[in-house]
């Protein structure tokens, strides 16, 4: 799969009982290529995106918003490490997601991205990608 092509998993109930809301398994460490794809996705599924928070560590060059679909998503960074992204609809809607590296084997990629939706889900994201590593 070529980067900027979004593999995304949402949970499917309304009731948001687990600790992530889907999961998201970037092809590449290039925001400028991942992020348009995603937002796009998110937004067809949940409704217009206008922040995303991420890990510095795990990507090469950080902007600080990007444009996709003429509406602008500004980008906050964080530095502690959790392999999650902090997704914003609106004001005040916020969507957790686990961010499974870009080299991660496709099987352990798939039991990592069906745990996190599994429903009821209680397990931080690191331990599911320990959980589901080969």
């Amino acid at each position: 799969m070529r980067p900027g092509t979004a593999l995304l998993r949402l949970t499917t109930t309304h009731e948001r009982r687990g600790i992530l809301d889907g999961a998201w398994w970037p092809r590449s460490r290039s925001l400028a290529s991942e992020l348009p794809g995603l937002i796009s996705a998110l937004t067809e599924r949940l409704g217009p995106i206008t922040r995303i928070g991420l890990d510095s560590a795990a990507w090469d060059e950080i902007p600080t918003r990007v444009t996709v679909d003429d509406r602008v998503v500004h980008i906050d960074v964080f530095s502690v490490g959790d392999e999650t992204a902090l997704v914003t609809r609106g004001d005040q809607d916020h969507f957790s997601l686990l961010v499974v590296p870009p080299d991660t084997p496709p099987e352990a990629a798939r039991a990592a991205m069906t745990e996190a939706v599994r429903s009821g889900n209680l397990k931080q994201a690191r331990q599911i990608l320990i959980d589901t590593s080969l």
